[in-house]
């Protein structure tokens, strides 16, 4: 019995011993197959610098934050960064410009390739964007100063906001037959804001039946509280029937103004915004909501097209000065015919080509992405 234990016990061993020899063995296979992958990149389809052994690393830098919109973008370029092994690291000032700006200088000593620097909207981001590219990195800005199509070799991003404002103003017109009286929530001093602006005014001037009676605008942490006190307040002058929608040229408007409509019962008045989140579809599909419209490109496509842009510079690339995302409007009553809830995720179902693009996705890029599975 007892050489009958033994044997039993070297079968046992030699057993285990097998097992952890073939899985180290798998684990080297996979660990090899990961290696040639990436060995295998074609030498004139991917560029030198993203073939080497030091890792590319991209910093994303934004002034604003705390909303939906900054969540979605920052997510957009970290996903599409890291789909294709890049190091991504991303930064929210939540609006506090000295913590912008520093971000920006203290990142210089940490080795990055390349910035993605969003609503930098001061001279001071000018200054800082000149230091960047003096220093060798790769910029692309997302709706900052203007003043940066100044610097060479740093491209402008935006969403086309003359569109953005024209679908959203237009359809406010035409709902009403050109004869409205509106309440107008616009903040100056944001280079998306201006051209928003601008957009409006001609509109008012060619359709003279359209009437502002009311306006208000801040960008602070709190925006869309202040903006519910502030819409409340101008409510209270005008009975009901005499004002008929308001035009937010940002969402944190237009949530305010949804809770001021709410909380004053004035459901006759219709809101036609700029901009959508999570929190945005989720309001405008609430029963009886006063949210009819608004004019978006998605947030997290905007990261991502940005992140491909700065990876096409470090690649040593030509890239344009400028690029406009595509603008799309979201009507209340399509979303509201979904079968179901509608997000972010899944907003594609009800707007075709919402968040799709391989606009300045190389094939090169698409290897990497192959390769880092």
């Amino acid at each position: 019995m007892r050489k009958k234990g033994s044997l039993e016990k070297i079968i046992i061993l030699l057993l285990a011993f097998m097992i952890v020899i073939v899985g180290c063995s798998n684990e080297s296979q996979s660990l090899n197959k990961k290696s040639d992958s990436k060995n295998n990149l074609s030498t004139t389809n991917v560029p030198e610098k993203f073939k080497n052994e030091k890792d590319i690393k991209v910093k994303v830098i934004r002034k604003i934050g705390g909303d939906d919109h900054t969540a979605q973008f920052l997510a957009g370029a970290k996903e599409e960064g890291e789909s294709m092994g890049v190091k991504v690291d991303v930064f929210s000032a939540n609006g506090d410009s000295e913590k912008f700006h520093s971000e920006i200088m203290n990142s210089l000593k940490e080795d990055y390739d390349g910035y993605i620097i969003s609503h930098g909207d001061d001279p001071e981001t000018v200054n800082d964007v000149k230091k960047l590219v003096e220093s060798g990195k790769s910029v692309v800005t997302f709706d900052s100063n203007m003043e940066l199509e100044n610097i060479k070799d740093v491209t402008l991003t935006s969403q086309n906001d003359e569109v953005l404002a024209t679908l959203a103003v237009e359809q406010l017109i035409e709902d009403h037959d050109g004869q409205a009286n509106i309440i107008y929530l616009w903040v100056d001093g944001f280079p998306p804001m201006v051209r928003r602006n601008a957009i409006y005014e001609k509109a008012l001037t060619n359709n003279p039946g359209i009437k502002e009676v009311g306006r208000f605008g801040v960008a602070s942490a709190n925006t869309s509280e202040e903006t519910k006190a502030a819409v409340m307040d101008i409510l209270k002058q005008y009975p009901k029937g005499e004002v008929d929608a308001i035009f937010a040229t940002w969402d944190a408007f237009a949530i305010g103004a949804v809770e001021a409509i709410k909380a004053t019962g004035r459901d006759e008045i219709g809101i036609y915004g700029i901009d959508v989140s999570n929190t945005d579809l989720s309001l405008m599909q609430e029963q009886g909501s006063p949210w009819k419209y608004t004019a978006a490109v998605d947030p997290k496509l905007i990261g991502a097209i940005n992140m491909r842009l700065v990876l096409k510079k470090i690649a040593g690339e030509e890239t344009p000065q400028k690029y406009n995302l595509e603008a799309y409007l979201i009507a209340q009553s399509e979303i509201q015919a979904s079968k179901k809830a509608v997000n972010m995720d899944n907003l594609g179902a009800v707007l075709p080509g919402w968040g799709l693009s391989s606009e300045l996705e190389e094939d090169w890029m698409k290897a990497l992405k192959q390769a880092n599975k």
